[in-house]
């Protein structure tokens, strides 16, 4: 019996140094880029020429001053980014949670229908509804404007069926029905009480949401057209179509660097959430 629990107790121990290897190889891969990108950053056009070099180099300053000094709005689009996708992400959560909780709470005649229409929407990628979207903006006249990258972001259905999935693991019917016993309203109940309890499922859509919008080259490609409206996205693409007697790779390294940081450092203030949203929020078998 002794040497059973032994065997179990060192069986136990090996799977958890090859967890802890995979782990390790794993986040190796994850960060390995970043710290390429970094490291291309500090280095000038005729270095990146020459080949990769793990050390740092002397030209981030230079880098940093070529690109801010150019012809490019580059603050402009970090604040274009930062708001619509700030934006886009908040009013996405709030009411896909939102749709979510009729689907979940409500019982009404074409619930299931609705549920199933929701979701098809998923199948349906952009691109077959880009020309349909720019006609109708153009006839809105909202080019070079930031509503048409806003609106159609607050349906998200991904975002709701992930929603939808946490509330069924997550919500006690029971809390909603207390609420309205005490005679408080929808809105109150949705506001004060289901929330909260969403508040890490939400954090988690919120990262997603973010840095969707954030990385979203398409469609703004399509509406801004003024380089002041203009995302960063689309100002990194500028930049590396430069003239070839223009064109300054470490200024593209500093530029992609440059737009990475706001992510990381949303990643970083959400991060906590994710862990507890991912776990409360699968599917239950």
């Amino acid at each position: 019996m002794e040497q059973k629990r032994k065997r179990v107790k060192r069986a136990g121990h090996g799977r958890r140094v090859v967890a802890y290897i995979v782990l390790a190889v794993m986040s190796f891969l994850c960060l390995v880029w970043f710290y390429i990108l970094f490291i291309n950053a500090t280095r000038s056009n005729g270095e990146l020429g020459r080949g990769f070099s793990p050390i740092p180099s002397t030209h981030l300053l230079e880098n940093w001053n070529n690109l801010i000094q150019g012809t490019l709005p580059v603050f402009n689009g970090l604040f274009n980014s930062f708001f619509i996708a700030i934006t886009s992400s908040v009013l996405t959560v709030y009411f896909s949670s939102m749709t979510a909780y009729a689907i979940h709470v409500y019982d009404f005649k074409l619930k299931k229908f609705m549920f199933t229409f929701i979701l098809s929407v998923m199948m349906i990628p952009t691109q077959v509804t880009a020309l349909g979207f720019v006609q109708l903006v153009d006839r809105m006249g909202l080019e070079d404007n930031f509503i048409p990258l806003i609106i159609p972001a607050i349906a998200s259905p991904a975002v709701f069926y992930y929603m939808k999935q946490y509330m069924t693991s997550a919500l006690p019917m029971s809390l909603v029905e207390a609420s309205r016993i005490d005679g408080a309203s929808e809105f109150r109940t949705f506001n004060r009480i289901v929330l909260p309890i969403m508040k890490p499922a939400m954090a988690v859509q919120m990262i997603f949401a973010f840095v969707g919008s954030w990385n979203n080259y398409f469609t703004p490609a399509l509406i801004l057209h003024n380089d002041k409206m203009k995302t960063l996205p689309i100002l990194i693409a500028q930049l590396r179509a430069a003239d070839w007697l223009k064109f300054d790779m470490g200024q593209v390294y500093m530029m992609i660097a440059f737009s990475i940081f706001p992510v990381i450092v949303v990643y970083i203030i959400l991060s906590r959430y994710i862990v507890g949203g991912v776990a409360l929020g699968a599917v239950k078998g």
